[in-house]
């Protein structure tokens, strides 16, 4: 038992021993009642259902206001002093019994709204670690093979936005909150009556405010635990969210995500409610015991997201803009909540919060710049490694724009509040970028820079492969491109640019590659001397050497190709073999049999 509750329990026994006059004995008479209550902590005047079961302890409470009232004791007098200890104690129990009173009842969450079932489906979906997460694919280079991104990854990315996970977000926040539903406990409101009317005739309204920071809200409270960010969460947990992998990162803004939006919804709901009652002497304080609980819900919330403030990993780039949306779509609704003092607190820090998330966001940008711009090639022939198709730097820049075009409206706004001191700044001094528009330009534009450094250095013996790697990225850009539908935001010049791109690559390719080939049989026609014979095994055999399994993925830039080298061997080659009618078994392939293998050029696993 600590010195002051010691104190205050030896106060009580010497006023319940003190019976002199008569106030004096009703005073011991109340005291000893008094004294009773106060050494059985579970003994209460209300119990779980609101139902008063100590009339007695109540008069008691009464008793001692009644006698402070008629100023039954003089000042500083002994019998005052005591009277004012036990008054004291007795403002002590009423807010206890306060505390444990069950304002909010969560019993409705859990009915046919579905609800439940939907809280039921989120534990599922996280202990499995199920459904479809935004995250940035993770690793280091291309060259190392971590930026390889799988075909699911390519089919989600469009898609991937927790604007669409999981359904129970739609489930919950828009379905779990209807007119008909009472968050408040009908039974508790005449207690609040009793207990306010009570504390404003002892002059105790301000412990009774500080006691409203203590208070619990079953409705919240249900929320932010089945989420785990309630405040013994982070009182037992001190979670480093720059280190955190990306798996428990997942989990715990998905939970946060949830909860944000749970919370927001419910105290507008709450505070609709609470206001429409009539609660008498408690009227006065409903406003100021709303404010208090939301702001503990709020302050969990703030708290959690400021943990990610810290971040600059391009890795985490979604997950923290993610958080940024959600917080800055939930102020225009949470702000209105709050007045006076509460207000300034709450409009002072969310605003901070998200100024961080949002330079957190700029620096994670720059990164993911940097990142593509100067992924570093390896040795001569890396890319060699990976064929002459899509590079997986390619696929893993094409994949983070289509992840961000959803989020184009927040990029935009946080792109274009950059400070002058972040210009530049610390990924690796990458021009900062005003826009989203600005930023796919720049990855894009970022990523053909690299590969066509990468493709110098593969194919530094001038293979013609190297205009079909070119050529095969440029296609696949273009068509990613397109079924992003980033048209209008990069412009019709840029999509223009990258067709001639492609046209030029390709006229490239066929010419280095191609143009040989054909070469052996022209020679002959034109200069009309040399061996028939001669020039058609050089062709055979350069057909043969350029006849390879190399890939070309994009269907259309496939067809095209097949179709311009079709036209260019086998129309030559037939009027070749029409020229030289007497060669005989020299003849290898019929011109239709050149026709029909090109007609399978470029096809095979991407």
């Amino acid at each position: 038992m600590g010195a002051a509750v010691a104190k205050a329990h030896q106060a009580l026994e010497d006023t319940a021993g003190a019976p002199g006059t008569p106030a004096e004995a009703r005073l011991a008479v109340a005291a000893h009642a008094l004294l009773q209550w106060y050494c059985s902590p579970d003994a209460g005047i209300w119990d779980a259902e609101a139902a008063c079961t100590k009339r007695s302890l109540l008069s008691a409470v009464d008793e001692i206001l009644h006698l402070k009232e008629i100023h039954a004791f003089p000042m500083a007098s002994p019998a005052r002093r005591r009277m004012d200890t036990a008054l004291g104690v007795a403002m002590s129990r009423l807010m206890d019994e306060f505390l444990v009173l069950r304002v909010w009842d969560a019993s409705q969450l859990q009915g046919t709204d579905g609800l439940l079932f939907a809280f039921q489906k989120l534990s599922v979906s996280l202990a499995s670690g199920g459904g479809v997460w935004p995250a940035f694919p993770t690793g280091g280079s291309a060259s190392s093979g971590a930026f390889s991104v799988s075909d699911s990854d390519e089919l989600y990315a469009s898609d991937r936005s927790l604007s669409t996970w999981p359904d129970v977000v739609t489930v919950v926040v828009d379905g779990a909150f209807s007119d008909g539903l009472d968050l408040i406990c009908p039974a508790s409101l005449p207690v609040l009556h009793e207990i306010a009317l009570r504390v404003i005739r002892a002059g105790y309204t301000k412990e009774l405010l500080q006691t409203f920071t203590k208070a619990s809200c079953q409705v919240l409270d249900r929320f932010l635990s089945i989420l785990q960010l309630d405040r013994p969460f982070f009182d037992a947990n001190r979670v480093n969210f720059e280190d955190a992998e990306w798996w428990t990162t997942e989990d715990m803004v998905k939970r946060w995500i949830l909860a944000t939006k749970l919370v927001g919804k419910a105290l507008v709901v709450m505070q609709g409610q609470l206001r429409e009652q009539k609660c008498g002497a408690f009227d006065r304080f409903k406003d100021d015991y709303f404010m208090a609980i939301a702001k503990q819900s709020i302050v969990v919330l703030l708290r959690f997201a400021d943990g990610f403030t810290s971040t600059q990993s391009p890795e985490k780039l979604i997950y923290v803009l993610e958080m940024y949306e959600v917080l800055s779509n939930s102020a225009p609704g949470l702000l209105p909540l709050f007045t006076g003092q509460h207000a300034e607190l709450v409009s002072r820090q969310l605003p901070v919060v998200l100024a961080k998330l949002a330079r957190a966001l700029r620096a994670a940008v720059n990164g993911l710049i940097t990142k593509i711009r100067e992924d570093c090639s390896q040795a001569e022939g890396e890319t060699a490694t990976h064929g002459i198709g899509v590079h997986p730097l390619a696929r893993y820049a094409m994949t983070c724009v289509e992840l961000l075009a959803p989020h184009r409206t927040a990029l935009d706004l946080v792109l274009a509040d950059g400070g002058e001191d972040e210009r530049g700044a610390a990924a690796g001094g990458a021009e900062r970028v005003g826009s989203f528009g600005g930023l796919v330009a720049e990855l894009i534009a970022g990523m053909e820079r690299n590969l066509e450094e990468k493709s110098a250095l593969a194919f530094a013996d001038g293979s013609p492969w190297q205009h079909l790697f070119l050529a095969n990225n440029t296609g696949f850009v273009l068509s990613r491109a397109a079924d992003a539908d980033l048209a209008s935001l990069l412009g019709d010049d840029w999509a223009a640019r990258r067709r001639s791109r492609l046209e030029q690559h390709t006229a490239s390719y066929l010419r280095a590659s191609w143009g040989p080939v054909v070469a052996c049989l022209e020679e002959t026609t034109v200069r009309g001397s040399g061996k028939p014979a001669k020039a058609l095994a050089k062709f055979n055999a350069a057909f043969e050497k350029m006849h390879v399994s190399e890939v070309v993925p994009d269907p259309a830039l496939r067809a095209a190709l097949r179709k311009a080298v079709s036209d260019m061997v086998v129309p030559v080659y037939g009027a070749f073999l029409q020229e030289h009618l007497n060669l005989g078994k020299s003849v290898k392939y019929t011109a239709n049999d050149v026709a029909q293998s090109l007609s399978g050029l470029f096809e095979g696993d991407v």
